[in-house]
Parts: C-alpha cells; sequence; structure tokens
C-alpha cells in the first residue's frame, strides 16, 4: 500500500510509471487528467492496485480493442526470491534483446517475483462513444452481429458483453435496476469509442443496427442518448457479481472458447446442466468480443444453498469438460490461484505444467513466493 508513487509521466511517449500499489482507478483519473486514456476497467477498479491486476493479467470490458492487462505493459520493476531488483522499466515499444522477461511477472499470481512498479501504455481519450443494448434472436445472432460491427467499425468497437435475460431479471430482482427491454432471450451490450467529432459514430452504428433488424438477427434496440444512461446501462453489467450473489448460491466459471464456438458451447453447457439439475437458473454474462464468459449458474429456486455447493465439483466438470473439448480453457482472465490448481493438472498437458514447474524452480528454488498457488 505504501508503493503508491507516480514516477513518471511521459506524454509524447504516452507512457505512465507507477509503484505497484496506485489504486487503478487512480491511474484512469491521471491518464485523463493529460486527455490520455488507460482502458484497463473492471468492477472493482476503486479499489484494486495495479500490482495485483498485473499479478492476475487482469482481463475487464476493454480486451477487445485494447487487450489483457500484459498488452498495456510496457517495462516492469521486480523483486526477485534473491532479493535482487530487476530494473526493467524502460518505455520501449520495441526491444528484442533476448527474453520478454516482463511476461514472466506478468499473469504469474506472485509466484515468481514481487512487481514494485510498472510502466504502462496511454492511449488516446476518445472523443466520441455511443453505447447500445440489443436484443438478439440467439447466441448465434449475438456473434453474427459482432462480426458486422466489426467490420463496420474496426477497432472503435471497444467492448461486448452477451447476456442472458435472467442477468436482467435478477438486477430488476435484488438491486431495484430497471430491465430497457424486457422479454426472454439474449442481450448484448456494446460501445463503440473513436477519435471523432461528438457523435459520428451515431450513423455507422444505426447503420450496423438497422441491417440486422431486417435480417432478424436482433428484435429490439436501446441506444444511449446521454453519459448517464450510457453508465447506467454498464452499472447493470458491472453490478452482475453481486446481483448473482442476492439471488443464491452460484458456482462461478470463467471460461474462454473460440468466439465462434461461443453458441456451441452455451447450448451443450445450458442442455447439460438442465438435464443434470432440473430448475437450475442459467444466468450466463461476459465478454463474448473475446470468447470468455462468465458461466455461473444458481441453485434451484427449491434448493438450499449448501445443496447446491455441494455439486461444485460435479458442476465444474461439466462444464470444464465442455470448454476443454471446444479448444478451450477453464480459466480466461481470473487466473488458476488454489481454487483451479488440481483442475489445471486435469486440462494442461504434462509438457506445458513441466516448462511451468521448470520457470518457478529457476526463479524461486525455495518456493518462498506465493506457495500453493497455481503448481
Amino acid at each position: 500500500k505504501r508503493l503508491n508513487k507516480v514516477r513518471e509521466i511521459d506524454i509524447l511517449n504516452d507512457s505512465l510509471t507507477v509503484e505497484s500499489g496506485v489504486i487503478l482507478a487512480d491511474i484512469q483519473r491521471i491518464a485523463s487528467e493529460h486527455d490520455r486514456l488507460f482502458p484497463l476497467s473492471l468492477a472493482s477498479e476503486g479499489s484494486c492496485q495495479v500490482g495485483g491486476n498485473l499479478s492476475t493479467n487482469a482481463g475487464g470490458i476493454q480486451v477487445l480493442r485494447y487487450g489483457n492487462a500484459r498488452a498495456l505493459v510496457l517495462g516492469l520493476e521486480v523483486v526477485t526470491a534473491k532479493g535482487e531488483i530487476w530494473e526493467g522499466l524502460g518505455g520501449l515499444r520495441k526491444d528484442n534483446a533476448g527474453y520478454d522477461l516482463k511476461q514472466l511477472f506478468i499473469g504469474a499470481e506472485g509466484t515468481l517475483g514481487i512487481i514494485t512498479a510498472v510502466t504502462l501504455k496511454l492511449f488516446p481519450k476518445p472523443s466520441d462513444s455511443q453505447v447500445a443494448l440489443v436484443a438478439v434472436t440467439s447466441t448465434q445472432a449475438a456473434i453474427d452481429l459482432l462480426s458486422r460491427l466489426k467490420m463496420a467499425l474496426g477497432e472503435q468497437l471497444t467492448a461486448y458483453e452477451l447476456m442472458h435475460n435472467n442477468c436482467f431479471d435478477f438486477a430488476e430482482q435484488s438491486m431495484g435496476h430497471s430491465n430497457p427491454l424486457p422479454g426472454g432471450g439474449w442481450r448484448v451490450l456494446f460501445q463503440a469509442d473513436g477519435q471523432t467529432k461528438a457523435g459520428y459514430l451515431c450513423e455507422p452504428v444505426e447503420a450496423v443496427l438497422t441491417d440486422a433488424l431486417e435480417d432478424d438477427l436482433i428484435s429490439d434496440a436501446v441506444i444511449a442518448t446521454s453519459l448517464s444512461q450510457a453508465q447506467q446501462l454498464w452499472r447493470i453489467r458491472e453490478d452482475q457479481a453481486e446481483i448473482q450473489q442476492r439471488t443464491g448460491a452460484g458456482v462461478k466459471h470463467d471460461i474462454s472458447v473460440p468466439i465462434s464456438k461461443i453458441p456451441v458451447f452455451i447450448e451443450q453447457a445450458d442442455t447439460a446442466l438442465e438435464a443434470a439439475y432440473p430448475g437450475i437458473q442459467l444466468c450466463t454474462f461476459g465478454h463474448a468480443g473475446d470468447g470468455n464468459l462468465h458461466y455461473n449458474p444458481i441453485r434451484p429456486k427449491n434448493w438450499t444453498d449448501d445443496q447446491f455447493k455441494a455439486e461444485t465439483a460435479k458442476i465444474n466438470r461439466i462444464v470444464h469438460d465442455i470448454a476443454y473439448n471446444l479448444d478451450g480453457s477453464i480459466t480466461a482472465e481470473h487466473g488458476v490461484g488454489q481454487l483451479r490448481r488440481e483442475e489445471l493438472g486435469r486440462y494442461k498437458s504434462p509438457t506445458a505444467l513441466l516448462m511451468m514447474c521448470t520457470i518457478k524452480q529457476a526463479l524461486d528454488p525455495q518456493n518462498i513466493f506465493n506457495p500453493g498457488k497455481i503448481l
């Protein structure tokens, strides 16, 4: 917490060097004060620290455009297991002189070294933004709409979230959020940002949605007409963790599959769980733009929380086997920690596990960094 200083702001290099205890929201604010954007954004940004964001390779809602945390790092300062300090804070975008050591520590969950400072990439602050909530006719329609938006908007499409309508119903029941598009089925919440004149993006967004409506990909849409309305739409998405906790015990998953296979995964997982647990409440949401879904089924209404929690291992096996068989991963952005450690042995190849253990042994032979995590 005491490593909370801003060391350098280099606007011409579009970089910011901070210590690892700086709060993510403060980094966003500092960037904004210099007419820049730091795009890493997640629900806990008001309290999480950038060192933790990097150690977990945090994702968030804008991975589609800007990538995970590791894509936003130019350099690191790290304390090694020998007590040495690796000074790697250079703000270079190209440096091919040997291994890219910083990538070893990003996503390693503190098992290889302690990140003490970081040089981050900054981006131009968008001058125009469009946010829309769309009722899609199927999960396949959601993926087809994503393709159309990417073709029309390119990298201006910054976020694309798929949400089951149960997410909105639960939000209304547990936290009083109004449902902007009542009805069954699936919703897509997306955002486009650009350096254009304010309002310029409205026309291409409306054109794509009009064509999608004519082609029966969507049935309705709401385009935010103000910043407050856009924030209200995003709040429903950002509050999902608390909303689901209030609704009942759930089993959380953080899977990823190739974007094209998202509809297949949802169909297979939903069918399998509904057959095994009649009355189960499905509440899937996540970053469909990068293939990452938070697949979090909630207990049947006539079950107790304890009854459902006792089924966690069986439910995990169903969900993770389906993701794995579709060339996916059992953890897209939440990491391994202790919770997924044993499962990693089932889904990672022996060769991959051996390489990971070899790196751990080389950098931390006495196992003093975060023992018991990942491996």
